[in-house]
């Protein structure tokens, strides 16, 4: 486990059994930690299913180690599809840190990639992102048709802008 993932380990176990937020030494933090400001998911699964993921497209704190920590939080507790993690499940919980790079606008599907590239779709102020390399998602179509479902955009709708991105994965 890399310290990003324990970053995000510790900021879970210490907000469900506390209800504190987690404040990492700086032995604990890498120097790209500290220095670098992006956007960041934590994912979280629990018996191969996935249990909580949220994150941030760009940066919205002052850096990489904030953003983990409070998208941590956020995906164990707040993740509208589940109830919020209690302490029992804590020992059995897989967790991923995928750490983005900028998004750049590209002008069609035929830029995609579902392993390399994750996809922002946006079309007014809707918008569904989805990472990158996921299992299931086999197909270009089918990693766009579920960010356009998040974004509760129909897959018929003309004018979707198409964003694309990098992720470095951390498990």
């Amino acid at each position: 486990m890399d310290r990003y993932v324990q970053l995000a380990k510790k900021t879970i176990e210490t907000y469900v059994r506390e209800e504190k937020i987690y404040e990492p030494q700086a032995d604990e933090l890498t120097e790209e930690m500290v220095d670098r400001r992006a956007g960041a998911f934590v994912s979280i699964h629990e018996d191969g299913e996935l249990r909580g993921c949220i994150g941030t497209i760009g940066p919205t704190r002052k850096n990489l180690a904030q953003e983990i920590v409070f998208n941590a939080i956020a995906a164990s507790t707040q993740d509208p599809r589940f109830i919020p993690i209690e302490a029992e499940e804590l020992p059995h919980l897989v967790i991923n840190v995928d750490v983005l790079s900028e998004a750049e606008p590209i002008a069609s599907e035929a830029e995609l990639d579902v392993k390399r590239y994750g996809v922002i779709v946006e079309k007014g102020m809707r918008r569904g992102l989805l990472l990158p390399d996921l299992e299931g998602v086999d197909t270009i179509d089918h990693q766009v048709h579920i960010a356009k479902m998040k974004a509760g955009i129909a897959d018929d709708e003309e004018g979707v802008s198409l964003y694309r991105f990098e992720v470095i994965r951390h498990t």
